[in-house]
Order: structure tokens, then sequence, then C-alpha cells
């Protein structure tokens, strides 16, 4: 018999199969270079849509998990270990209440971490297009494509690190301790140029051993078969970008999929928010390759964020004993990203040039 959270489930894949074919079947038949405007504008919808399902956690988020009594509720909540209760609530309709705002406020905390750790992808990707020398139209086509595989690959890792950590408690100890590594990691080489070599890159090298690559691109095409070498088939070097692509997202997953999971072990609730997160990252990538040099600080900030979701694991006991609620978590994030913010603007490098890595994309001209 198939539940109310698989028909959710599907239901949700066929809205965001749907999104997809708008944004990119209907509008961009042509490949084209993507300007700020659209991207912007992209970026507005994609956030509408992430934030939107806040709202419909907040007013019907009990039918998530086909919820109809308070011992449905208490389930949930011993089994996913939220942390909140609903002691001596005798009234289900005050229980579902509790239920519905921690749930909608576990997504869009966790909605928060992903797409602000977003920013930090979004770099590398660049400097991915630029190594590999890809034409500016071509970009909307990988970023699409790579966001359809990152979709795959989460759904894996996310319910399968789910089932781990609801069988394995300890699971929680070795995320957080890499993530606070992580977090050291990136706030000691915050000021360090960030390089892609094509040629020596593991996936380049894998592929290009195993299977023929031609050395030029091939328009748009992924591959093609070539007439004048008894039409074998060969992969372009936009196909080599993809998988560069797809490789990149897999090692910023290992990072941002257990920060969410300090905030909320339902792995619907971490699928929603890491996907709603992704999807707008392709539109997201041209936003903030032309306002990245604004926020000098913000490295600094997601360093430091890392860090404290990295001890909130370590020390996940310690603070539900003391109260620390989801809630808390919200306004320790928010207060950290809006002060790396806020100090970027209020501190701006100025004597610091404009990065090729901006200059490339922007079309700008270095300072």
């Amino acid at each position: 018999m198939i539940s109310n959270e698989h028909l959710i489930f599907a239901g949700f894949l066929v809205f965001i199969a749907a999104i997809l074919v708008l944004d990119l079947g209907i509008f961009d038949k042509k490949s084209h270079e993507v300007k700020f405007r659209e991207a912007l504008i992209w970026t507005f919808i994609w956030v509408g849509f992430g934030i939107g399902f806040y709202f419909l956690l907040l007013y019907f988020g009990e039918r998530l998990h086909g919820i109809k009594t308070i011992e449905d509720i208490q389930y949930r909540i011993d089994t996913y270990k939220h942390t909140y209760n609903i002691l001596g609530v005798t009234d289900f309709q005050e229980a579902v209440h509790i239920y519905r705002k921690n749930l909608a406020l576990e997504y869009i905390t966790g909605y928060l971490i992903e797409y602000m750790l977003s920013v930090d992808n979004v770099f590398v990707m660049i400097l991915v297009f630029m190594s590999f020398g890809v034409q500016k139209m071509y970009y909307k086509r990988v970023l699409m494509w790579g966001i359809i595989g990152a979709v795959i690959m989460r759904f894996i890792f996310i319910f399968l690190s789910a089932a781990l950590i609801q069988r394995f408690d300890w699971i929680l100890y070795i995320f957080g301790g890499f993530l606070v590594i992580t977090g050291i990691k990136m706030f000691l080489e915050r000021n360090k140029e960030d390089k892609v070599d094509p040629a020596h890159h593991p996936v380049v090298k894998f592929v290009s051993r195993y299977f023929p690559v031609h050395p030029v691109y091939f328009r748009q095409h992924f591959w093609f078969r070539n007439k004048h070498d008894n039409n074998r088939l060969y992969f372009t070097p936009l196909f080599l970008v993809l998988l560069v692509i797809e490789f990149t997202d897999v090692l910023f997953a290992v990072d941002s999929v257990p920060a969410i999971f300090s905030i909320t072990q339902d792995p619907y609730i971490v699928f929603f928010s890491n996907i709603f997160a992704i999807m707008g990252l392709r539109s997201l990538f041209f936003v903030v390759a032309h306002v990245i040099s604004m926020f000098r600080f913000l490295k600094h900030g997601l360093a430091v964020l890392l860090s404290f979701i990295g001890f909130k694991m370590l020390l996940h006991v310690q603070l539900h004993d003391l109260g620390f609620t989801t809630l808390h978590s919200l306004l320790v994030i928010v207060a950290i990203l809006g002060t790396s913010i806020a100090a970027s603007l209020i501190w701006p490098d100025k004597s610091r040039k404009k990065s090729k890595v901006v200059t490339e994309l922007t079309g700008e001209k270095p300072l």
C-alpha cells in the first residue's frame, strides 16, 4: 500500500520536474548567455518556492507523515529526535500546531544553511568553467544537467545517512568533528586563491583513460559520433566539465548534508531543504558572479557557521538538556551570516582588485 509520505514525495518530484521543464524547455530552447536580470528573476522565483514551502509546512505540515493522532506526533518526535516535546498536551489541534511550527522552523533553518553554503560551491563552479574554457552560452545547459544529477545523488546520500543515523547515533559525532575541521580549514584558507587544473583533475584523467574523449568542443553536445572514425562515439570536453561539476557537488554535499542533519534528522525535511536550495543554484550562480566581490567577509562567516554546526552536533545531548532549540540555532546562524555580510558592507576592501573569476564571468574590467 502506498503511504501518504510516498504520495507527497512523488508529487514533490513531479513539481520539481515540471518547473525545470518550464525553466529550460519552454523559455530556453536555444543555448544563450544568461544575463544578470534573468538570473535575478529566476533567483527570486526559486527563493519564493523555497519560502512558500515553509508556509506549506506551517499550515499543513502534519500531512507530510500522515499524522492523525497525538501518538503519531510523539512517534515522529521520538524517531527523528526533535528538540521539542508535547508532553502534557492532550488536545490534538494544539499538538498539531506545535508540530507544524517546529517542522517548518527546521525546514527554513536547513534551507538557509544549504543556500548560504551554496555560495562557496558557486565560486568553485565558476573556476571550473573558466579553467576548461567553456563558452558562457553553454553554462546554463551544463548547470541544468548538473543539478538534475545533484538531486539524484542528494536523494541517495540523504536517505542513506538518515538510515545510518537512526541505527548508529555515534555517526553524528563523526559528522560534527568533520564539520569543525572543515570550518577551521576554510577559515585558515580564506584568502587562498582556488585553482582548477583541467589536465590533472582526477575525473578528467579517469575518463580520458577509459573512454574516447574528443579534444575539441562540439557546440553544446556532450558526445557525438565521428563519421570519419567508423561512427565511433566520442565524449566532448563539455561532458568532462559536467562530470567535474557533479564531482564538485558530491564534495560539497559531504559538508552541507551533515550540516542540516544538525538541525533535523527527518530525512524528508533534510531532502526538501536541500533540493529547494540547489534548484536555485543555477540562477544563483550568475547572480553571485556579479556581487561576490562585495562580500569579503562572507567566507569568514561560512567558516564560523560550519564550526558552530559541528560543535552543535558534538554537543547535541548537552545542548538539548540546556533547552537549546531549533529557533536558537536559527538565530545564531542568522547572526553569523548577518555579521559577515554587514562587516563586508561597512569595511569593503577598496584596495583589492577584482578577481579574475569575476572579471571573466561578468565582463567587467579589472580595477
